[in-house]
């Protein structure tokens, strides 16, 4: 008899096993998968810390969760400044000054402000109607055109036109030389990758991979008083209201005989044609030397029933679903639902482990 069975083994479940089992509580831990760490999981290949399921860059303005994982795991000094090519051309992201100079040839930020400006006076939208119209209202015509459109419609998988305008709720522009993509003081990579991270989290609690919730639970029945759910919340409840929508994305790796292949970690494809939206070289993650390198094209695709869920499709029809599913939690008082998949909501890992904190204090410091 467990106090919790913890269904995922990604980051929410893992920070809520450990600083439960601190607090003497039994845990165990199950996933479906067969390895720990969920989609933060890296893999080493040829000496490379590999992100097995998308670039993690960990960020947070929140110092008490950056002291809670430099706890942890020893972090680097890396920063994300990724670059974007467009039809051959280079541009620093985000949108900066560095940017600007190289798409219009100025240097001062009251040029790139009128230039801005004009743009958008001269476009005359009020009420933005959908995604491309909120994003020329934003930025204006040239950057949309180059760094915006082609992405967003290859994330998305259709046009900007028939996409909400909510999706883009600001895109900033910062009038001065800053590369740094995130805004948040705490920054960084841990060294040896994520996984280190985990196994410290995971080191003292039973856990068990390769096991379907459903099939456990139905052989295990009442193995622990409480039940702590990362899985999708529209799979606990048998999909009764219908299915959740996700979009997926497609990894191909490619081990190169060369010690450095684009020269930095992240570089964006913004043209509809090329069919990837980035290529990951991972070894800038951590600055790793050695001669050969890995890389990563990430292709967006339509998800379909079975296959792994990337990121909630968080439009009308599929928020009004999720909140139906959510009225249904209501009648599971010993079933704690959290994470990605369980909140139907996009985290970034700092609110990820704010999560689990708090809903961990909840549960048990009260």
């Amino acid at each position: 008899m467990y106090d919790y069975l913890i269904v995922g083994a990604g980051l929410y479940g893992a920070v809520f096993a450990n600083e439960a089992t601190k607090r003497g509580k039994r845990c165990i831990v199950i996933d479906k998968r067969s390895h720990i760490g969920g989609n933060c999981y890296t893999e080493n290949i040829e000496g490379i810390n590999v992100h097995k399921y998308g670039a993690h860059i960990f960020h947070t303005s929140d110092k008490e969760v950056w002291e809670y994982v430099t706890s942890l795991a020893e972090f680097n000094n890396y920063i994300n400044s990724p670059v974007a090519i467009y039809k051959g051309e280079v541009y620093n992201l985000p949108f900066n000054m560095n940017t600007f100079s190289k798409m219009w040839g100025i240097k001062a930020p009251s040029e790139a402000k009128e230039i801005i400006a004009r743009q958008i006076k001269d476009l005359n939208i009020s009420e933005p109607k959908n995604l491309e119209e909120q994003a020329l209202s934003l930025v204006g015509k040239d950057v949309y055109e180059k760094l915006v459109r082609g992405y967003t419609e290859k994330q998305w998988g259709r046009s900007c036109k028939d996409l909400p305008a909510f999706i883009i709720k600001r895109l900033p522009l910062r009038f001065i030389y800053d590369n740094n993509y995130f805004n948040d003081p705490y920054q960084g990579i841990p060294k040896g990758g994520y996984t280190k991270i985990f196994e410290r989290l995971l080191e003292h609690i039973d856990l068990r991979l390769n096991v379907d919730y459903k099939d456990f639970i139905r052989e295990n029945p009442n193995i622990a008083k409480k039940t702590v759910y990362t899985g999708p919340i529209d799979e606990f409840f048998n999909y009764q209201y219908g299915e959740l929508n996700y979009r997926l994305v497609r990894f191909e790796n490619k081990v190169l005989d060369t010690d450095n292949f684009q020269g930095n970690a992240v570089v964006n494809y913004t043209e509809r044609e090329i069919p990837y939206t980035r290529i990951i070289e991972h070894k800038h993650f951590e600055f790793t030397k050695c001669d050969k390198t890995v890389i990563s094209y990430e292709y967006p695709d339509e998800w379909e029933s079975g296959k792994e869920m990337y990121y909630p499709i968080n439009d009308d029809k599929n928020n009004e679903l999720y909140k139906r599913y959510e009225k249904l939690t209501m009648s599971c008082p010993n079933v704690i639902f959290g994470g990605r998949l369980g909140k139907y909501r996009y985290y970034d890992m700092d609110k990820v482990i704010r999560s689990a904190l708090d809903d961990v204090r909840s549960e048990l410091d009260n």
